[in-house]
């Protein structure tokens, strides 16, 4: 088994915005990133703190999750863990519902925390560990 590290990188999902890669791959392992609400081409925070900004900011964090996916070789089906982060866990319902618009069953492992905050403002980051067959 290889322990060579690739990092991976798309245009489609933000750049970094600190000390770190989307995502690193080591072998048939992936671990992705954790991926706020910003506009890959705008670098700009989507959505508000409103209920339907808190909408788009979780549609556009899975988004920003899939795009590195992809760019590794996968797909958010092949995501094993999730780590989801919201700073009101009021929108817990409405995450539920949104995932389940990307993964399909059976849902991979998961952990959802309530954070006093997010970088930019963000109200929800999702991060993954992803196995590609």
């Amino acid at each position: 088994m290889s322990t060579t590290r690739q990092i991976v990188s798309t245009p489609d999902a933000p750049a970094a915005i600190g000390t770190y890669s989307q995502a690193v791959k080591v072998g048939q392992t992936v671990w992705l990133s954790g991926q706020i609400p910003l506009d890959p081409a705008t670098m700009t925070l989507v959505g508000d703190d409103s209920p339907e900004g808190v909408v788009l900011q979780i549609h556009q964090a899975f988004k920003n999750l899939a795009a590195v996916a992809h760019a590794a070789g996968g797909s958010l089906n092949d995501v094993v863990k999730v780590n989801l982060f919201l700073t009101d866990l009021s929108h817990f319902a409405k995450v539920n519902e949104i995932m389940a618009q990307y993964f399909d069953q059976p849902y991979p492992a998961r952990a959802a925390v309530g954070v006093a905050s997010l970088p930019r403002g963000a109200a929800f980051e999702a991060e993954a560990i992803m196995v590609i067959a």
